[in-house]
Protein backbone atom coordinates (compact mmCIF):
# COMPACT_ATOMS: atom_id res chain seq x y z
CA UNK A 1 0.00 0.00 0.00
CA UNK A 2 0.97 3.55 -1.07
CA UNK A 3 -0.30 6.08 1.33
CA UNK A 4 -0.36 9.96 0.21
CA UNK A 5 -1.46 13.27 2.14
CA UNK A 6 -4.31 15.18 -0.23
CA UNK A 7 -6.63 17.90 -0.95
CA UNK A 8 -6.87 20.96 1.44
CA UNK A 9 -3.92 20.16 3.94
CA UNK A 10 -1.76 20.43 0.79
CA UNK A 11 -3.45 22.98 -0.34
CA UNK A 12 -2.80 25.45 2.95
CA UNK A 13 0.60 23.84 3.29
CA UNK A 14 1.62 25.40 -0.38
CA UNK A 15 0.04 28.51 0.65
CA UNK A 16 1.60 29.10 4.19
CA UNK A 17 -1.79 28.88 6.14
CA UNK A 18 -2.69 26.51 9.24
CA UNK A 19 -5.03 23.31 8.29
CA UNK A 20 -6.95 21.48 10.14
CA UNK A 21 -7.30 18.85 9.08
CA UNK A 22 -5.80 15.98 6.90
CA UNK A 23 -6.94 13.70 4.40
CA UNK A 24 -5.16 10.70 3.48
CA UNK A 25 -5.48 8.31 0.02
CA UNK A 26 -4.71 4.63 -0.20
CA UNK A 27 -3.59 3.33 -3.42
CA UNK A 28 -3.23 -0.36 -3.84
CA UNK A 29 -4.68 -1.26 -0.83
CA UNK A 30 -8.16 -3.84 0.16
CA UNK A 31 -10.84 -2.78 2.73
CA UNK A 32 -9.59 -6.20 4.91
CA UNK A 33 -6.16 -4.95 4.63
CA UNK A 34 -6.95 -1.43 6.26
CA UNK A 35 -9.37 -3.22 8.68
CA UNK A 36 -6.16 -5.83 9.91
CA UNK A 37 -3.75 -2.73 10.32
CA UNK A 38 -6.15 -1.45 12.88
CA UNK A 39 -8.02 0.99 10.96
CA UNK A 40 -11.69 1.43 11.71
CA UNK A 41 -14.34 1.57 8.84
CA UNK A 42 -16.81 4.32 8.85
CA UNK A 43 -17.49 4.84 5.10
CA UNK A 44 -21.02 4.78 3.82
CA UNK A 45 -20.89 4.71 -0.04
CA UNK A 46 -17.37 3.89 -0.23
CA UNK A 47 -14.58 2.89 2.11
CA UNK A 48 -13.03 5.26 4.01
CA UNK A 49 -11.55 4.52 7.86
CA UNK A 50 -10.02 6.80 10.77
CA UNK A 51 -6.45 5.81 11.43
CA UNK A 52 -5.78 4.25 14.89
CA UNK A 53 -3.88 6.92 17.07
CA UNK A 54 -4.52 9.69 15.01
CA UNK A 55 -8.79 9.42 13.99
CA UNK A 56 -7.91 11.20 10.37
CA UNK A 57 -9.32 9.54 7.66
CA UNK A 58 -7.71 7.27 5.27
CA UNK A 59 -10.19 6.81 2.16
CA UNK A 60 -9.12 3.93 -1.03
CA UNK A 61 -8.27 5.18 -3.79
CA UNK A 62 -11.80 5.49 -6.21
CA UNK A 63 -13.17 6.58 -8.99
CA UNK A 64 -17.02 8.02 -9.65
CA UNK A 65 -19.27 7.55 -12.37
CA UNK A 66 -22.57 9.81 -12.60
CA UNK A 67 -25.50 7.51 -12.93
CA UNK A 68 -28.40 10.58 -11.98
CA UNK A 69 -28.74 14.19 -11.15
CA UNK A 70 -28.09 16.01 -8.29
CA UNK A 71 -24.52 15.67 -5.92
CA UNK A 72 -25.67 11.61 -4.93
CA UNK A 73 -26.00 10.14 -8.13
CA UNK A 74 -22.46 8.83 -8.31
CA UNK A 75 -21.56 4.69 -8.56
CA UNK A 76 -18.36 4.50 -6.66
CA UNK A 77 -15.35 2.18 -7.69
CA UNK A 78 -12.65 1.28 -5.87
CA UNK A 79 -9.76 -1.21 -6.21
CA UNK A 80 -6.13 -1.87 -5.40
CA UNK A 81 -5.42 -1.11 -9.61
CA UNK A 82 -7.06 2.50 -8.87
CA UNK A 83 -4.11 4.88 -9.08
CA UNK A 84 -3.14 7.90 -7.12
CA UNK A 85 -3.81 10.23 -10.48
CA UNK A 86 -7.09 8.10 -11.36
CA UNK A 87 -8.25 9.86 -7.74
CA UNK A 88 -7.15 13.39 -7.59
CA UNK A 89 -9.06 13.18 -11.16
CA UNK A 90 -12.41 13.21 -9.83
CA UNK A 91 -11.54 16.43 -7.52
CA UNK A 92 -13.18 20.35 -8.17
CA UNK A 93 -10.20 22.09 -8.52
CA UNK A 94 -6.64 21.48 -9.69
CA UNK A 95 -5.61 23.75 -6.13
CA UNK A 96 -7.65 20.96 -4.55
CA UNK A 97 -6.34 17.91 -6.70
CA UNK A 98 -2.82 17.26 -5.20
CA UNK A 99 -1.00 15.54 -3.25
CA UNK A 100 1.83 14.70 -1.10
CA UNK A 101 4.61 11.61 -0.06
CA UNK A 102 5.26 11.20 3.46
CA UNK A 103 8.80 12.45 2.29
CA UNK A 104 7.16 15.56 1.41
CA UNK A 105 7.32 15.19 -2.38
CA UNK A 106 4.63 17.24 -4.60
CA UNK A 107 2.26 15.36 -6.88
CA UNK A 108 0.42 17.65 -9.40
CA UNK A 109 -0.67 16.37 -12.39
CA UNK A 110 -3.00 18.79 -13.16
CA UNK A 111 -1.11 21.99 -12.38
CA UNK A 112 -2.30 22.81 -9.03
CA UNK A 113 0.58 24.43 -7.68
CA UNK A 114 0.86 26.67 -11.12
CA UNK A 115 -3.12 28.20 -10.02
CA UNK A 116 -2.18 28.64 -6.96
CA UNK A 117 0.64 30.94 -7.71
CA UNK A 118 -2.25 32.57 -10.97
CA UNK A 119 -4.50 32.99 -7.86
CA UNK A 120 -6.91 31.03 -9.92
CA UNK A 121 -9.62 28.62 -9.61
CA UNK A 122 -9.81 26.17 -12.01
CA UNK A 123 -11.69 22.77 -12.90
CA UNK A 124 -9.70 19.48 -12.74
CA UNK A 125 -11.72 18.28 -15.94
CA UNK A 126 -14.79 18.42 -17.54
CA UNK A 127 -16.55 16.03 -14.92
CA UNK A 128 -16.74 19.35 -12.95
CA UNK A 129 -20.25 19.43 -14.04
CA UNK A 130 -21.12 16.17 -12.57
CA UNK A 131 -21.88 17.76 -8.78
CA UNK A 132 -23.47 20.56 -7.93
CA UNK A 133 -21.83 21.46 -4.83
CA UNK A 134 -18.94 22.53 -6.69
CA UNK A 135 -20.80 25.52 -7.39
CA UNK A 136 -21.22 25.97 -3.94
CA UNK A 137 -17.69 25.01 -2.75
CA UNK A 138 -15.82 27.30 -5.18
CA UNK A 139 -18.16 30.06 -3.98
CA UNK A 140 -16.83 29.69 -0.62
CA UNK A 141 -13.46 29.52 -1.47
CA UNK A 142 -13.93 33.06 -2.89
CA UNK A 143 -15.10 34.32 0.32
CA UNK A 144 -11.79 32.62 2.02
CA UNK A 145 -9.02 33.09 -1.06
CA UNK A 146 -10.04 36.75 -1.77
CA UNK A 147 -7.65 37.32 -4.16
CA UNK A 148 -8.27 34.45 -6.18
CA UNK A 149 -10.53 34.62 -9.61
CA UNK A 150 -12.58 31.75 -11.16
CA UNK A 151 -11.06 30.85 -14.42
CA UNK A 152 -13.49 31.93 -17.97
CA UNK A 153 -13.56 28.12 -18.63
CA UNK A 154 -14.93 26.92 -15.11
CA UNK A 155 -17.19 29.79 -14.98
CA UNK A 156 -18.97 28.70 -17.96
CA UNK A 157 -19.43 25.30 -17.05
CA UNK A 158 -20.75 26.79 -13.93
CA UNK A 159 -23.28 28.40 -15.66
CA UNK A 160 -24.43 25.27 -17.70
CA UNK A 161 -24.82 23.55 -14.85
CA UNK A 162 -27.09 26.06 -13.32
CA UNK A 163 -28.94 26.19 -16.59
CA UNK A 164 -28.98 22.40 -16.61
CA UNK A 165 -30.72 22.39 -13.46
CA UNK A 166 -28.23 21.05 -11.51
CA UNK A 167 -28.09 23.24 -8.76
CA UNK A 168 -32.14 22.60 -8.42
CA UNK A 169 -31.00 18.98 -7.17
CA UNK A 170 -29.44 20.28 -4.21
CA UNK A 171 -30.40 19.54 -0.33
CA UNK A 172 -31.39 22.56 1.98
CA UNK A 173 -29.03 21.43 4.68
CA UNK A 174 -25.92 20.68 2.34
CA UNK A 175 -26.34 24.51 0.83
CA UNK A 176 -26.16 25.88 4.20
CA UNK A 177 -23.08 23.89 5.52
CA UNK A 178 -21.29 25.56 2.27
CA UNK A 179 -23.08 28.98 2.91
CA UNK A 180 -22.88 28.97 6.63
CA UNK A 181 -19.02 28.63 6.04
CA UNK A 182 -19.21 31.52 3.39
CA UNK A 183 -20.35 33.86 5.83
CA UNK A 184 -18.12 33.32 8.16
CA UNK A 185 -14.81 33.53 5.80
CA UNK A 186 -12.60 36.45 5.43
CA UNK A 187 -14.74 37.94 2.41
CA UNK A 188 -18.34 36.84 2.27
CA UNK A 189 -19.62 39.23 -0.37
CA UNK A 190 -17.46 37.04 -3.03
CA UNK A 191 -19.36 33.81 -2.36
CA UNK A 192 -22.78 36.34 -3.17
CA UNK A 193 -20.92 37.41 -5.81
CA UNK A 194 -19.92 34.21 -7.61
CA UNK A 195 -23.14 32.51 -7.13
CA UNK A 196 -24.86 35.60 -9.34
CA UNK A 197 -21.78 35.26 -11.67
CA UNK A 198 -22.75 31.65 -12.26
CA UNK A 199 -26.16 32.30 -12.12
CA UNK A 200 -26.68 30.17 -9.25
CA UNK A 201 -28.20 32.91 -6.72
CA UNK A 202 -31.37 33.02 -7.65
CA UNK A 203 -31.90 29.23 -7.26
CA UNK A 204 -29.18 28.67 -3.72
CA UNK A 205 -30.87 31.71 -2.07
CA UNK A 206 -33.90 32.68 -3.37
CA UNK A 207 -34.40 37.15 -2.53
CA UNK A 208 -30.70 37.90 -2.04
CA UNK A 209 -29.17 40.46 -4.39
CA UNK A 210 -25.39 41.54 -4.65
CA UNK A 211 -25.31 45.21 -3.44
CA UNK A 212 -22.91 47.61 -2.37
CA UNK A 213 -24.88 47.83 0.81
CA UNK A 214 -24.94 43.82 1.58
CA UNK A 215 -21.16 43.76 0.62
CA UNK A 216 -20.31 46.73 3.35
CA UNK A 217 -22.50 45.06 6.08
CA UNK A 218 -21.16 41.63 5.58
CA UNK A 219 -17.28 42.92 5.60
CA UNK A 220 -18.69 45.44 8.59
CA UNK A 221 -19.22 42.02 10.47
CA UNK A 222 -16.03 40.44 9.23
CA UNK A 223 -14.17 43.15 11.14
CA UNK A 224 -16.43 43.06 14.17
CA UNK A 225 -15.86 39.31 14.55
CA UNK A 226 -19.85 38.92 14.37
CA UNK A 227 -20.82 35.43 15.09
CA UNK A 228 -22.80 33.46 12.19
CA UNK A 229 -26.23 34.55 13.16
CA UNK A 230 -25.27 38.09 12.87
CA UNK A 231 -23.58 37.25 9.41
CA UNK A 232 -27.02 35.56 8.54
CA UNK A 233 -29.03 38.14 9.91
CA UNK A 234 -26.93 40.87 8.02
CA UNK A 235 -27.42 38.89 4.60
CA UNK A 236 -31.18 39.10 4.90
CA UNK A 237 -31.47 42.60 6.19
CA UNK A 238 -29.11 43.96 3.36
CA UNK A 239 -29.35 41.58 0.73
CA UNK A 240 -32.93 40.87 0.20
CA UNK A 241 -36.12 42.37 0.34
CA UNK A 242 -37.41 43.28 4.15
CA UNK A 243 -40.42 41.55 4.84
CA UNK A 244 -40.29 37.50 5.87
CA UNK A 245 -37.14 35.50 5.53
CA UNK A 246 -37.72 33.15 2.64
CA UNK A 247 -34.22 31.91 3.50
CA UNK A 248 -35.47 30.27 6.72
CA UNK A 249 -37.60 27.81 5.61
CA UNK A 250 -35.69 26.96 1.72
CA UNK A 251 -32.59 26.28 3.95
CA UNK A 252 -34.02 24.94 6.75
CA UNK A 253 -31.35 28.02 8.86
CA UNK A 254 -30.50 27.01 13.02
CA UNK A 255 -32.89 28.72 15.14
CA UNK A 256 -30.67 31.58 16.39
CA UNK A 257 -30.31 32.43 12.64
CA UNK A 258 -33.59 32.63 11.79
CA UNK A 259 -34.85 34.62 15.07
CA UNK A 260 -31.97 37.65 15.02
CA UNK A 261 -32.94 37.69 11.04
CA UNK A 262 -36.63 38.18 12.12
CA UNK A 263 -35.48 40.81 14.65
CA UNK A 264 -33.08 42.53 12.62
CA UNK A 265 -35.40 43.18 9.39
CA UNK A 266 -38.48 43.47 11.77
CA UNK A 267 -37.15 46.09 14.08
CA UNK A 268 -34.59 48.30 11.90
CA UNK A 269 -36.30 51.40 11.44
CA UNK A 270 -36.75 51.31 15.57
CA UNK A 271 -33.19 50.07 16.57
CA UNK A 272 -32.02 53.05 14.32
CA UNK A 273 -34.33 55.52 16.27
CA UNK A 274 -33.99 54.27 19.51
CA UNK A 275 -31.32 57.15 20.32
CA UNK A 276 -34.57 59.71 20.05
CA UNK A 277 -37.36 57.29 21.33
CA UNK A 278 -39.15 57.97 24.85
CA UNK A 279 -38.85 55.20 28.00
CA UNK A 280 -41.72 54.03 27.18
CA UNK A 281 -40.92 53.43 23.07
CA UNK A 282 -37.37 51.23 24.13
CA UNK A 283 -39.52 49.66 26.94
CA UNK A 284 -42.15 48.40 24.01
CA UNK A 285 -38.59 47.67 21.91
CA UNK A 286 -37.07 45.57 24.52
CA UNK A 287 -40.13 43.61 25.16
CA UNK A 288 -40.68 42.80 21.40
CA UNK A 289 -36.91 41.73 21.65
CA UNK A 290 -37.89 39.45 24.17
CA UNK A 291 -35.04 41.24 26.18
CA UNK A 292 -35.10 40.26 29.67
CA UNK A 293 -35.75 36.38 28.80
CA UNK A 294 -32.86 36.54 26.06
CA UNK A 295 -30.44 39.89 27.17
CA UNK A 296 -27.30 37.70 25.68
CA UNK A 297 -29.03 38.47 22.01
CA UNK A 298 -29.74 42.32 22.80
CA UNK A 299 -25.59 42.97 21.93
CA UNK A 300 -24.94 40.35 19.07
CA UNK A 301 -28.39 42.20 17.24
CA UNK A 302 -27.30 45.54 18.39
CA UNK A 303 -23.63 45.32 16.72
CA UNK A 304 -25.82 43.64 13.69
CA UNK A 305 -27.73 46.94 13.75
CA UNK A 306 -24.84 48.74 13.57
CA UNK A 307 -23.22 47.37 10.56
CA UNK A 308 -26.00 47.62 8.76
CA UNK A 309 -26.60 51.21 9.56
CA UNK A 310 -23.04 51.96 8.32
CA UNK A 311 -23.51 50.38 5.48
CA UNK A 312 -26.29 52.52 4.63
CA UNK A 313 -24.18 55.82 5.35
CA UNK A 314 -25.14 56.26 8.73
CA UNK A 315 -22.39 57.64 10.98
CA UNK A 316 -20.59 55.83 13.82
CA UNK A 317 -21.16 58.63 16.05
CA UNK A 318 -25.32 57.82 15.51
CA UNK A 319 -25.15 54.42 15.97
CA UNK A 320 -22.74 54.49 19.13
CA UNK A 321 -25.48 56.50 20.71
CA UNK A 322 -28.88 54.26 19.39
CA UNK A 323 -26.45 51.24 21.19
CA UNK A 324 -25.87 53.26 24.34
CA UNK A 325 -29.42 53.96 24.70
CA UNK A 326 -30.82 50.51 24.55
CA UNK A 327 -27.78 49.07 26.09
CA UNK A 328 -28.37 51.32 28.92
CA UNK A 329 -32.33 50.78 28.96
CA UNK A 330 -31.98 47.08 29.05
CA UNK A 331 -30.03 47.48 32.05
CA UNK A 332 -31.83 49.80 33.93
CA UNK A 333 -35.07 47.46 33.53
CA UNK A 334 -33.15 44.05 34.47
CA UNK A 335 -32.26 46.28 37.77
CA UNK A 336 -35.94 46.70 38.08
CA UNK A 337 -37.30 44.51 41.08
CA UNK A 338 -39.79 43.31 39.34
CA UNK A 339 -40.57 40.74 42.64
CA UNK A 340 -40.94 43.39 44.96
CA UNK A 341 -43.30 45.47 42.21
CA UNK A 342 -46.11 42.73 41.77
CA UNK A 343 -45.98 41.53 44.94
CA UNK A 344 -47.14 45.03 45.96
CA UNK A 345 -49.44 45.35 42.98
CA UNK A 346 -50.71 41.78 43.32
CA UNK A 347 -54.11 42.92 45.26
CA UNK A 348 -55.29 44.37 41.81
CA UNK A 349 -54.80 41.58 39.63
CA UNK A 350 -52.74 40.68 37.05
CA UNK A 351 -53.72 44.26 34.95
CA UNK A 352 -52.43 46.25 37.83
CA UNK A 353 -49.29 44.02 37.98
CA UNK A 354 -48.47 44.51 34.58
CA UNK A 355 -49.01 48.30 34.62
CA UNK A 356 -47.08 48.60 37.52
CA UNK A 357 -43.63 46.91 36.30
CA UNK A 358 -44.58 48.95 32.87
CA UNK A 359 -44.58 51.90 34.66
CA UNK A 360 -41.02 51.09 36.69
CA UNK A 361 -39.38 50.24 33.86
CA UNK A 362 -40.43 53.25 31.99
CA UNK A 363 -39.32 55.37 35.04
CA UNK A 364 -36.01 52.99 35.12
CA UNK A 365 -35.15 53.58 31.93
CA UNK A 366 -35.76 57.59 31.92
CA UNK A 367 -33.53 57.97 34.95
CA UNK A 368 -30.69 56.36 33.13
CA UNK A 369 -30.75 58.99 30.29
Amino acid sequence: MQIYRVGGSVRDELLGEPSHDSDWVVVGGTPDEMIAAGYQPVGRDFPVFLHPATHEEYALARTERKTAAGYRGFAVHFAPDVTLEQDLSRRDLTINAMAMTPAGELVDPFGGRRDLADKTFRHVSPAFVEDPVRILRLARFAARLTDFQVHPDTLALMRVMVAQGEVDALVPERVWQEVSRGLMAAEPARMIAVLADCHALPRVLPGIAPSAILERALACAVRASLPLAARYALLVAAGGHGGPDPLADHLRVPGDCRDLARLLTAEEATLAAADAADARTQLALLERLDALRRPERVPILLQASRCLRLAQGESEDACARSTARLTNALQAVRDVDAGAIAKAAAPGGPQAIRQALAEARSAAIAGRR
